[in-house]
């Protein structure tokens, strides 16, 4: 998951206009992938409301339970699993890289997943327009585009006006649940969750010890530590100072 340049504009202005989540890169869907997106999008696919209005996630998902919310899940592997070993909770993942998203679908079909949602949206448009404030539980973002070369930081996703924007959607005492690979990024969150104190404060050490039990390995670690990278997960609790 990438995330586009945050312009600075004044704080009056929406949100979204400020910064997005992602650069779309459309890849090359596979046959299985086009199938899924054309045939499995009606009944796992987030149906988001034209024009945009808030959701009803009980409606949604046919429950009340706990929703986390994941920023960018690649090919969804991990969330799959992680919705497969916790069917008490329910599941929403956004990516714009729609192979992931076929790729997600088909996986939730393969596994009889009923507590899963996928979109294909940009996450701040998500967050801005149809999720209420409170509404999450947990939102968790692996992994995403470290864009580590010094003039590109600014376009990092996890910057003090995305974080603030997560602490009004996720419920007091909820999570907030970071990891990377790149060193230098992980130095810069944390200073992030720093400035964000008010909204935020740390759930154990920062960085943790070791991965937590409920994340499942990703693609990217894989590859990550492949190439030598150490991953930091970064576990964060809402406080109950309004954002």
């Amino acid at each position: 998951m990438n995330d586009q340049t945050n312009t600075g504009a004044d704080d009056d202005k929406p949100f979204y206009r400020r910064i997005r989540s992602f650069v779309r890169r459309e890849g090359r869907l596979t046959p299985g992938q086009q199938r899924a997106l054309d045939d499995l999008s009606p009944r796992f696919g987030l149906q988001l409301p034209a024009p945009a209005a808030p959701l009803d996630l009980a409606a949604v998902f046919g429950r009340t339970a706990p929703v986390t919310l994941e920023i960018g899940f690649g090919d969804g592997e991990s969330l799959a699993e992680q919705a497969a070993n916790q069917p008490e909770r329910d599941f929403i993942g956004t990516e714009v890289h729609r192979p992931g998203v076929g790729h997600l679908l088909r996986a939730v079909e393969q596994r009889g997943l009923t507590n899963v949602r996928v979109s294909d949206v940009d996450a701040v448009e998500l967050l801005e327009h149809y999720l209420t404030p409170d509404s999450l539980d947990c939102v968790q973002v692996f992994f995403p585009d470290p864009w580590h070369k010094k003039r590109h930081h600014k376009r990092r996703l996890i910057q003090p006006a995305f974080v603030r924007h997560l602490a009004t959607r996720i419920r007091p005492g909820g999570r907030l649940h970071l990891a990377t690979d790149w060193a230098e990024y992980a130095e810069h969150m944390i200073a992030v969750m720093q400035e964000c104190a008010p909204w935020f404060e740390p759930d154990g050490p920062v960085p943790a010890p070791g991965r937590p039990p409920e994340r499942p390995v990703t693609k990217f670690e894989r590859r990550g530590e492949q190439r030598g990278h150490k991953v930091a997960d970064l576990l964060y609790r809402r406080t109950d100072e309004p954002a």
